[in-house]
């Protein structure tokens, strides 16, 4: 019941630093300083996403230079080896690119860093050509939301619409982005569904309820 979700297209950067398949190993590096971001997506041909090189890529140039590894970690660290040697932002990157559409929400984004264990993703149309980034810093912006602003959405999304008739009855207040919820409802197992709805709203970090069913008024 809350409102629509907020989705990648909303917090993503459209602006990207962005290289091709045959840029050369320093011209990576520099392109990472000089933006300041921790990868890169590699395209080809009118801007199709076919990789990401990031600095885990480009560590092992470094680590191996000055070592001689026994064969249990040649069979251990072959793809780290191999970048090792590499000289170009094709040998570099890890392909198929883990990526996200526009369209997708910030809960979808969220799971696909943390499953496949990366801090950014590219934002792909539905061909595969770049339209942006979207990294760990840009989904934890639903969390800059005012308090006056996450308490109006929680007042018209979620109890005016699961009480209808006593959401008078209902203060909602919002202090650091934490919910409380007040007041008496006539169902107590609806209660529970206000803290699990207000707690979907983007931005909430916590909800506390204390609603009190009629049944337990103890008016003189």
């Amino acid at each position: 019941m809350p409102g629509k979700p907020h989705t990648v297209s909303d917090v993503m950067t459209r602006t990207v630093a962005a290289i091709g398949r045959d840029a050369p190993f320093k011209d990576v590096v520099t392109l990472m300083e000089e933006r300041k971001v921790s990868a890169l997506p590699v395209l080809e041909g009118g801007g199709r996403v076919i990789g990401v090189v990031s600095e885990a890529d480009l560590l092992p140039k470094e680590e191996f230079r000055d070592s001689d590894p026994d064969r249990f970690v040649q069979r251990q660290r072959l793809d780290d080896l191999a970048k090792a040697g590499a000289v170009t932002a094709e040998e570099l990157m890890s392909t198929p690119a883990v990526t996200v559409h526009a369209s997708a929400t910030l809960a979808q984004a969220a799971r696909a860093m943390a499953r496949h264990t990366v801090k950014r993703l590219p934002v792909v149309d539905a061909e595969g050509m770049l339209e942006g980034v979207v990294s760990r810093s840009d989904l934890l912006k639903v969390f800059l939301r005012g308090d006056e602003e996450l308490a109006e959405e929680v007042r018209h999304e979620v109890v005016d619409r699961l009480f209808p008739l006593s959401a008078d009855h209902i203060q909602v207040e919002v202090t650091e982005g934490v919910v409380t919820l007040t007041g008496w409802v006539d169902d107590d197992s609806v209660a529970g569904v206000a803290q699990r709805l207000a707690g979907a709203v983007e931005g909430v970090v916590d909800v506390r309820c204390c609603l009190v069913p009629v049944s337990a008024r103890s008016d003189p």
